[in-house]
């Protein structure tokens, strides 16, 4: 595969990069990404993964652009009002770099239809607001054997953490149940800084951009938490939980479980 001009000026930031070089940018170019949730965390990791010219996204809600995405959802705009998510961020990402193929899926993310989604794609992002849609992509990235980030934001906290099979705990493994409904806010309720959406939206697409190329340490058996207020960020190890009912040596969950009837829509 040979670059064209046009390619090498475009990438030509990351190509002179010892850790990426023309290797890890033909990878970026092969690579499939699937970004769970257009909202907050979707919406930079986006914009960025097709900078970085990943060949293939996926965006995938349920939900179209209002006035209150808008103060943290940097890829849609004030004329996309109503518009689905899905389509404004293509139009942002093919805007950015028309190279990328992108792929939409506006529909709600079941355990009816999350496996054929998630079939294709090299890497998983989480960018849902809700604990049963983490649960359910958790659940069906470890069935499939399929890496992913995991994020949440809330008020002026951040957390991500990064799944790759064989190489560290799941979600589960840490959190292992849905809390019960209504236990912890959500965004809505609880509000959320709008630049903590860019600052953890953009850590996930840096690991997507790792994994592909093989750059660096993921945050593999790790969880990273940011506090805004505070300017601090903490790494914590995490062990794998054998008795995971998912990812342990005795598995107890085999088919993926809807907790909810909920949209798998952006933070």
């Amino acid at each position: 595969m040979a670059f064209t001009n046009e390619q090498l000026e475009r990438y030509s930031r990351q190509i002179i990069l010892k850790e990426i070089g023309v290797k890890g940018q033909k990878k970026l170019l092969n690579a499939k990404v699937l970004i769970i949730g257009a909202g907050g965390l979707g919406a930079p990791a986006a914009m960025y993964l097709a900078g970085a010219g990943v060949g293939t996204i996926g965006i995938a809600d349920a939900d179209v652009v209002d006035l209150s995405n808008l103060q943290r959802q940097v890829i849609h705009g004030t004329p996309d009002l109503g518009k689905p998510k899905v389509e404004s961020a293509k139009e942002s990402i093919k805007a950015i770099n028309p190279e990328v193929e992108v792929h939409t899926y506006h529909t709600f993310v079941g355990a009816d239809n999350i496996a054929d989604m998630i079939r294709d794609y090299d890497f998983i992002l989480d960018g849902t607001d809700n604990f049963p849609a983490k649960f359910l992509i958790n659940d069906a990235c470890v069935m499939a054997g399929k890496p992913f980030s995991h994020a949440g934001i809330l008020r002026f906290s951040g957390q991500l953490m990064t799944y790759v099979p064989g190489e560290g705990p799941c979600y589960r493994c840490v959190f292992e149940n849905p809390p019960p409904k209504d236990a912890v806010p959500t965004c809505k309720q609880a509000g959320v800084i709008g630049a903590m959406a860019g600052v953890i939206g953009c850590l996930q697409a840096l690991e997507a951009i790792k994994y592909i190329t093989g750059a660096g340490e993921l945050l593999t058996g790790k969880l990273l938490t940011y506090d805004a207020l505070t300017m601090k960020f903490r790494t914590v190890k995490l062990p794998r939980n054998h008795r995971c009912g998912v990812c342990g040596e005795h598995p107890t969950i085999t088919e993926l479980i809807d907790y909810e009837q909920v949209e798998c829509e952006g933070l």
